[in-house]
């Protein structure tokens, strides 16, 4: 198609159960490849400020992963063909009885599950548990990562690669750099499935650059959800804005 794939992150429950809902629907009527979502933790490390607030305001409001799998549920009802990407916390995958987690998230639609605090030496248990509740275990490409490491990726991760754009927390504050080629081709030559970079990533001359590299596409988190926090006040701009990003930046998709 000689296109890439734009793919918004969004909190699930932010910022309330019923506008998330609603937002996912604003996101891919227009032009919205994938979905990245959220559920909201507590003690989110790998986030920056604005996602931090994002799930600090969906605990607030009563988001719970079993909310956030309704979402789901209820979008996957109008859009069968679109993937998500559940991006969480080790703790809500533990807390739950083993197994439990991932069941639920594929009964819900999940694609695919990304645990942002689990490196991959130790993620054995946790591949083998989304692999039996069918669904694909994601991982993320570092800045620092090795030759070795990236094969090791590459043969580990599943539906997608999560390439940093850069290091540190999420957040549109701090820019990415450009990807590097030689990961990237890396990468693919150890057969890793499609790579989209995330991190920094929040207008469309970032998606240029990542798909001018080799990336397959990008995710845009923290810019995205800052729409949603600038635009509390009033929810008809916030899905006015959040059209408009997301087609400006999947325009940018198309070579």
């Amino acid at each position: 198609m000689g296109e890439g794939a734009f793919i918004p992150f969004v909190m699930l429950g932010d910022p309330d159960i019923g506008e998330s809902a609603a937002i996912l629907e604003t996101l891919a009527q227009n032009g919205a490849d994938a979905l990245e979502l959220g559920i909201p933790f507590s003690d989110p490390v790998a986030d920056g400020p604005v996602i931090q607030v994002a799930a600090n305001r969906a605990i607030e409001q009563g988001a719970t992963p079993d909310r956030c799998f309704g979402i789901i549920k209820n979008f996957r009802q109008n859009h069968e063909s679109v993937p998500i990407g559940l991006l969480v916390y080790a703790n809500l995958v533990i807390g739950a009885s083993a197994g439990d987690f991932y069941r639920r998230a594929a009964e819900a639609g999940a694609d695919s599950l990304l645990i942002a605090d689990v490196p991959t030496l130790s993620a054995a248990t946790f591949v083998k548990r989304a692999r039996n509740a069918g669904l694909d275990a994601v991982f993320v490409v570092p800045p620092n990562a090795d030759d070795g490491k990236l094969r090791e990726i590459a043969r580990m991760t599943k539906g997608y690669t999560y390439f940093l754009g850069r290091s540190g927390v999420t957040g549109a504050d701090r820019e990415m750099t450009a990807p590097e080629r030689r990961k990237i081709d890396l990468l693919k030559s150890a057969g890793a499935p499609p790579i989209v970079t995330g991190f920094g990533i929040s207008k469309p001359e970032h998606v240029r650059v990542s798909l001018a590299a080799g990336s397959d596409g990008a995710i845009a988190g923290s810019a995205t959800v800052s729409i949603i926090a600038r635009c509390l006040g009033d929810r008809k701009l916030m899905h006015r804005e959040l059209a408009a990003f997301t087609r400006e930046m999947k325009a940018a998709t198309k070579k």
